[in-house]
């Protein structure tokens, strides 16, 4: 097991005592650094930066030149899988990702196979394992890939749309047809993942992006059960795990209840409410609101000095957006978070004696 020279973020996953609240961003790697837009590019899209092992490291990497970050996380898309079945997937400027064969009769779905992630994802394996020995242990590195039901949602619509009038057809008209499609996506990203650990990540995230737009039922139905099914997969490697269900939050105890280690929440859930449900079954991660760091730097200091009052002492609590930092960001306000956090958490993690 290779030595981390900052492993805040393990310790803090194992609820055991660290100096300071550690803190990554979702997004950290993004079009808010100048440097990340120079890349990209030069790559000459999206999908190619995805796809170039160099570049990925590279922009990957960025981030931690800049700020004193906890962790690293894998430059990738959570479409990459559908994409490797053979969807065609691609990105409209402004509209976010498409697919050329949007998955529409029970033919195309049953059709389906399962990537071998070493032959038709063989390019997030090697970013990882370039990426990891430029670390050479600086901070874990995060892999991830999206929920069963959060990808299906993209497959079966063929593109971004926040109601996704198709998949919610296909859930009333069809639930076995749907299921048979969540089984499949659920190997498939159990597979996916087994194989980033394999190539070296230390910490695993589960995104359920649209997990939220169901009700209790469905969610635990169609979303949540699958998600279960890869944490059990998983659990072979004795890696952590994070889920994150965007619009998740009255769903907390049910969410710890898979056996993940980490639960992702959202601006809209109130962190101090969130430690008193799930106590000390799972750490923590979030949560402050992305719009905020386009404020003035006391309003941000103001802000992180908030939400760590708001989970109070002791360990459990990663520090991070209740979702992905946005476009329009300055870096230097980004700074201020980091520095932020570290320094106003301290007092928090002090050992009475």
């Amino acid at each position: 097991m290779q030595i981390l020279k900052n492993d805040r973020l393990l310790r803090t996953i194992r609820r055991e005592p660290v100096d300071a609240t550690p803190i990554w961003i979702m997004r950290q790697a993004g079009r808010y650094l100048p440097e990340y837009r120079e890349i990209r590019q030069k790559a000459g899209s999206f999908l190619a930066l995805c796809k170039t092992p160099e570049l990925a490291c590279q922009v990957t990497l960025q981030p931690l030149a800049r700020f004193s970050l906890d962790a690293a996380i894998l430059f990738s898309d959570i479409l990459t899988i559908p994409d490797a079945m053979g969807l065609g997937l691609y990105f409209k400027e402004g509209e976010g990702p498409a697919f050329t064969h949007a998955l529409r009769s029970e033919q195309s779905i049953k059709a389906l196979g399962i990537p071998d992630p070493e032959i038709n994802l063989r390019y997030v394996l090697d970013a990882i394992r370039m990426i990891q020995n430029e670390l050479a242990g600086k901070v874990p590195l995060i892999g991830f890939c999206g929920s069963p039901w959060t990808i299906a949602t993209y497959m079966v619509e063929g593109n971004a749309n926040k109601l996704f009038p198709a998949i919610q057809a296909l859930l009333k008209e069809n639930p076995p047809l749907l299921h048979c499609l969540l089984n499949k996506m659920a190997e498939a990203i159990s597979l996916h993942l087994s194989a980033q650990i394999q190539a070296g990540v230390q910490v695993v995230m589960i995104f359920d992006t649209w997990g939220g737009m169901l009700n209790t039922d469905l969610y635990q139905t169609f979303s949540l059960h699958y998600i279960q099914q890869i944490i059990t997969q998983l659990k072979e490697y004795s890696v952590p795990i994070i889920l994150f269900t965007k619009g998740g939050g009255k769903w907390l105890n049910l969410m710890a209840e898979t056996g993940c280690d980490v639960i992702g929440i959202d601006a809209f859930t109130q962190l101090g409410e969130a430690r008193q449900q799930v106590g000390a079954k799972v750490t923590l991660q979030g949560n402050m609101d992305p719009s905020i760091l386009s404020g003035s730097p006391e309003h941000i200091e103001t802000e992180v000095a908030r939400i760590l009052t708001e989970f109070g002492c002791g360990p459990g609590h990663i520090f991070n957006l209740g979702h992905g930092i946005t476009p329009n960001i300055s870096p230097e306000n980004v700074r201020i978070l980091v520095d932020a956090v570290h320094s106003l958490s301290v007092p928090y993690h002090l050992v009475k004696k």
